[in-house]
């Protein structure tokens, strides 16, 4: 398994990249522009464990080409040897894969890269900004870091004309955590004002900040440099990683 995965395959291989087969078993429409799928493991969590954020690279065919992208696993259980995947459903091979998996259907994995640090000290406050392509890494870690309060942005598409994240399955514990909704506009620049203008009486109240960052590689980029060299964010207490290219 992964000959066929072209350059990209081969330097995995050399990373000691481990490879799956994944078999779909269900599917769920969430929202019109949203979906689930549930799968069986193929081995996979019972060989590398379980983690907060924890993702995989799933492999899509077109034209002959292979291609590969990161998807969040949701609700993974060693037991069972299931989890689902959750696609936030655009143009793209992924998404077409998606829109048209049926139980049976299989597709390669290959798992490297995925890790997750437990902060130390454990975050006071999170500061979490995502979108839809990042909503599953959101929930794995709201649940990964109670009680701490958390301030979650939040992008929304502009199919949803404004509206928070209608269908989305956002898992918020209202007492603990505050949501603000931020419509996408100006390819992400409306976002990092949003986040601009709050984050730093935020951060004064804060003795132990942890910000964590995915959403497109643009904005991502641009929210970690405002963090780090115009907060003073210390790396350790700061996560980013670029889910999409816009």
């Amino acid at each position: 398994m992964g000959q066929g995965h072209g350059w990209e395959g081969a330097v995995l291989r050399l990373l000691r990249g481990k490879d799956f087969v994944f078999t779909v078993t269900g599917a769920e429409q969430v929202t019109e522009h949203y979906r689930r799928l549930h799968l069986t493991d193929g081995g996979m969590l019972r060989l590398t464990g379980v983690h907060p954020t924890m993702w995989v690279r799933l492999w899509f065919e077109a034209a002959g080409k292979p291609h590969q992208r990161a998807y969040t696993l949701v609700d993974p259980d060693p037991a069972t040897g299931t989890f689902s995947l959750e696609f936030a459903l655009h143009g793209g091979h992924a998404s077409d894969w998606a829109r048209s998996a049926r139980p049976g259907d299989t597709i390669e994995a290959t798992v490297h890269g995925t890790g997750f640090t437990d902060p130390d000290p454990a975050p006071s406050h999170l500061l979490a900004i995502g979108d839809p392509a990042s909503l599953p890494a959101i929930n794995s870690l709201l649940t990964a870091l109670p009680p701490a309060p958390a301030t979650i942005w939040f992008e929304t598409p502009p199919e949803t004309n404004g509206e928070p994240a209608p269908g989305l399955p956002l898992r918020l514990d209202t007492t603990r955590h505050d949501f603000r909704p931020v419509p996408r506009q100006d390819a992400g620049a409306h976002l990092l004002t949003q986040v601009r203008t709050a984050a730093p009486t935020l951060l004064e109240h804060t003795p132990a900040p942890y910000v964590w960052i995915a959403c497109d590689t643009t904005t991502t980029r641009s929210l970690t440099s405002y963090f780090r060299k115009e907060l003073g964010l210390p790396k350790q207490r700061l996560h980013a990683l670029g889910f999409w290219r816009p």
